[in-house]
């Protein structure tokens, strides 16, 4: 317990010692949301991988479709660095990285209202930030609270407390910037501690070859391949349907999140991209590859430890039993681990919400004036005010892990995915179009909550985002377009003009000439 108690407190100093030391960065508005456009590949390559894995894929995904799936779920992974990190970099970061320095936009909601002249469309965008990011921080701070009952045997309200008041120190005091070197920070403890722990379990069931023997042996219990032994080993499992909707989601929707896309307005050049592009993409195979294989050996630790009175299976307890057998030091680095993953996605989570609502929606409307160090102040403010309404809705969360992250991403992602995605490259993206892409991906997402016509809120928020990705071009097809001055004005940072200057060999003007 000592071992476990200091290491957290080493690591909530530093985390607080680096937004103290970050104060300066975060002095204007574009240093304080963006780090003053200035940041570095490494850190933005770990910024964007720390704020895509958190506790939910830890603690809640890893193991419901590790259950699921088996271990096919590591395609899950595997989905995730080459389309959610490697493909994400490619075809957004620098497309995005100069638009929204061009149209002076700091944040998704800005982004649409400069590109498509719609204050209306800013406004509302900026609300479905606010209201869908809640559920997705009250998931981090429920599957974290889990593992620290595990550990500490401390009261789960206590530890999405404790967890809140440490976000909101450092995030308020340093801005984009301590949120950057954090995640860095992060990063490197989730990589040593994701391989260490897979390590360690897989030694405690005999090594790697009797682990995978043990769960070949294990009937299936999923309709299609019903009493199927060897389901669980099998390439695509025992439900590919069902796995191809969790990767649709968990990857592709990153492209469409608020919290994730903006990482690309801050990076530095066009280097940084290149660079951080590679890193960015080791690092999700490693830790998203990793949690989600190690969540396909959960059927070896089944008990009832992860069961609830009905005999049912609690899908959030599946992973912290598989750690509880661990020495006490494995168990330290595992809940340093998973923290540094949770704050580092929550503390994107609170400055995306602050600043969308501040620049977005407060100023200009509510604030018909506010100076630069106003703005700030309101978004310290509402850093304390989102914290506070996620840590409510934490307390007494409505349904697994999972399922609230599945609603978050399903919404954010199904609504703005495809109008940013044609809006950097396509001009004839319309207005209306966007407002359809608005309307089809909340409306699903919402929808399907009260109805359930899609058994699943995951499958829901994949089918909402490929929705949108057909939604936006047929209607873009039949709604009036931008005027062609306009959109010429707007891409016109992709079309730099060269000028190449020859140097003149005396003696051989003829030939320079030529």
């Amino acid at each position: 317990m000592v071992i476990k108690i200091l290491l957290l407190l080493v690591f909530f100093g530093v985390m607080v010692g680096v937004g103290v030391y970050s104060r300066k960065h975060a002095t204007s508005v574009s240093g304080f949301v963006l780090g003053g456009r200035s940041v570095g590949p490494w850190l933005t390559a770990f910024a964007y991988g720390t704020s895509y894995f958190s506790a939910v894929v830890f603690v809640g995904y890893a193991g419901q479709f590790g259950w699921k799936y088996g271990m096919a779920s590591t395609w899950i992974g595997l989905g995730n660095a080459i389309i959610g990190s490697l493909l994400a970099w490619v075809v957004l970061g620098r497309r995005t990285r100069v638009m929204t320095q061009h149209l002076s936009s700091s944040t998704m909601p800005e982004f649409f209202g400069q590109r498509f002249d719609s204050k209306a469309l800013k406004i509302v965008a900026s609300v479905i930030i606010f209201v869908f990011l809640i559920p997705y921080t009250a998931s981090i701070y429920n599957g974290l609270s889990r593992l620290f009952e595990m550990a500490f045997h401390v009261p789960y309200a206590v530890c999405v407390v404790v967890m809140a008041v440490f976000t909101a120190v450092y995030v308020i005091l340093g801005g984009y910037m301590a949120t950057a070197i954090n995640d860095f920070i992060q990063g490197i403890i989730m990589l040593i501690g994701i391989v260490a722990v897979i390590a360690a379990v897989l030694n405690g069931q005999g090594g790697f070859t009797q682990a995978v023997m043990q769960l070949a042996r294990i009937p299936s219990d999923v309709e299609a391949t019903a009493g199927q032994p060897g389901a669980f080993t099998a390439f695509f499992g025992p439900d590919p349907k069902g796995l191809l909707g969790v990767v649709v989601l968990t990857s592709l929707g990153t492209w469409g999140l608020p919290q994730m896309v903006q990482k690309f307005y801050a990076i530095k050049n066009e280097k940084a991209i290149q660079t951080g592009t590679v890193i960015s993409t080791i690092f999700a195979v490693v830790v998203s590859g990793g949690c989600y294989f190690l969540g396909g050996f959960a059927r070896l630790f089944d008990s009832d430890a992860i069961r609830n009175a009905q005999g049912a299976v609690v899908y959030d307890s599946i992973i912290p039993f598989m750690l509880s057998k661990l020495p006490d030091i494995l168990i330290g680095v595992v809940v340093v681990l998973v923290l540094s993953a949770s704050m580092s996605t929550l503390s994107s989570l609170v400055l995306t919400s602050s600043s969308t609502m501040t620049l977005d929606l407060l100023k200009g409307n509510v604030f018909k004036k506010m100076s630069e160090k106003k703005q700030i102040v309101t978004m310290q403010v509402l850093i304390v005010f989102f914290i506070v309404i996620s840590v409510v809705l934490a307390l007494n969360p409505p349904t697994f892990i999972a399922q609230l992250m599945g609603i978050s991403w399903g919404a954010l992602a199904g609504a703005f995915l495809a109008p940013f995605l044609y809006g950097i490259y396509w001009k004839g993206v319309t207005k209306a179009a966007v407002w359809a892409s608005f309307l089809c991906g909340v409306g699903i997402t919402v929808s399907n909550m009260f109805f359930r016509f899609i058994a699943s809120p995951i499958n829901a928020g994949a089918i909402a985002m490929v929705a949108g990705l057909i939604v936006v071009p047929v209607v873009s097809l039949i709604t009036p377009k931008m005027k062609k001055e306009r959109l010429d004005e707007i891409f016109a940072c992709y079309q730099t003009e060269t000028v190449l200057h020859k140097k003149l060999v005396v003696g051989s003007e003829k030939d320079n000439e030529d």
